[in-house]
């Protein structure tokens, strides 16, 4: 199917060559700082492994192979309230298979998702039962990758569900499943409270859950829930980056978008360094999300969603009646009573393993939860 209705376009990842060749001419110049010796990473992002990943990135990474890889996927862009969203769209084969949006978080991109499209659009073709098969559309959040940069303030979570709902709308779906992972477990939950006469029912993972303010919250917490507490005040040690991004999104810009390893640094904090899962990612995978935002230029525009939607980080403005569904990770720290205060929990998977990335790490584990959680939605 090509979509030539509602302003959609078809779209193709094309880099110009001479922005490679500047992205390596700036990587071999790259002016490094001093470092402490044997802290490891307690001050931030390991010197070793920066470095030992710059230079992959400049010698041995191959972004046309990423390029064409990302390119098997039927891409298009649509404005939709002012903004130029681009989407990867791929409809299954099978006549009943459900639509589902799926919405990655920071530092992600739609990228993230590839390992999974293939298992969730043609489960016959991996082992799976076709009745279990969705048309999966990936949009690039506005502001990331390649629907960025934003032009305008607001583009905040709720402005971001709306954009979903009607995207979902041009394309043809009125009743569709929402998935998503980090920001998108913001977003994905919220198309549900807008659309809830479309959305049938909403799954996530690395789901942030916050207590409301009430100390009665704390009474009687399950021992799970009790340790996911723990995390998630570690978890709080080290978010200094999301204090940043929400209150000087503009002033880390500057240097951020004037240095590639500085982007690889910053990401690489949260994507290799995160609690227990030090090097668990695929470089390649890495270097792809990275790239994708620097032969974009959207470093800024993205970091700016923490400061257009703190807001959404708290406890959620109403409780949705939409049946969610969470898959939490070896890593993941969310606390099922703070999630099922705000949402109609209906399903909640301990996946075992993986971390906060599950769409990179364990994407097997995460797509078949997402099939037993829709299964008696359809």
């Amino acid at each position: 199917m090509t979509e030539t209705h509602g302003g959609i376009t078809p779209f193709r990842i094309d880099v110009p060559q001479a922005d490679l060749d500047e992205l390596l001419d700036r990587l071999a110049r790259t002016r490094w700082p001093d470092a402490l010796p044997g802290v490891g990473w307690s001050y931030g992002t390991a010197p070793g492994y920066v470095r030992e990943l710059a230079e992959y990135w400049r010698t041995g990474f191959d972004w046309r192979r990423q390029e064409a890889a990302l390119n098997a996927f039927p891409q298009f862009t649509t404005e939709i309230d002012g903004q130029n969203v681009h989407f990867a769209h791929v409809r299954s084969a099978e006549p009943d298979a459900l639509p589902l949006i799926l919405t990655h978080g920071w530092p992600s991109t739609f990228a993230d998702f590839r390992h999974m499209i293939g298992p969730l659009t043609d489960p016959r073709a991996h082992g799976g039962d076709p009745a279990d098969a969705f048309h999966v559309v990936v949009p690039s959040i506005p502001g990331f990758g390649f629907s960025g940069p934003t032009g305008e303030t607001g583009w905040n979570v709720g402005r971001i569900a709306g954009a979903w709902k009607e995207l979902m709308g041009r394309l043809g779906y009125d009743r569709y499943g929402a998935q998503g992972a980090d920001t998108g477990a913001l977003v994905s939950p919220y198309l549900g409270r807008v659309a809830p006469e479309h959305v049938v029912g909403v799954h996530v993972n690395a789901l942030v859950t916050f207590p409301s303010g009430d100390p009665a919250e704390f009474e009687g917490l399950s021992p799970d829930d009790q340790a996911a507490l723990a995390g998630m005040e570690a978890w709080e040690e080290v978010s200094g980056y999301a204090a940043i991004q929400s209150t000087r999104p503009q002033t880390l810009a500057y240097a951020m978008a004037d240095s590639p390893v500085g982007q690889l640094a910053w990401y690489a904090d949260w994507f290799a360094g995160h609690g227990d899962a030090i090097g668990a990612l695929d470089r390649d995978d890495i270097l792809t999300n990275v790239s994708i935002y620097w032969l974009t230029g959207t470093v800024g525009s993205a970091f700016r969603i923490y400061k257009e939607g703190g807001d959404a980080w708290g406890a959620a403005p109403e409780r949705s009646p939409v049946p969610l569904g969470v898959a939490v990770s070896a890593g993941d720290s969310a606390v099922r009573a703070f999630a099922e205060r705000d949402h109609n929990v209906v399903h909640w998977t301990k996946l075992g393993k993986g971390d906060h990335f599950a769409a990179l790490e364990v994407p097997d584990l995460l797509s078949d939860d997402i099939r037993a959680f829709f299964r008696p939605l359809r």
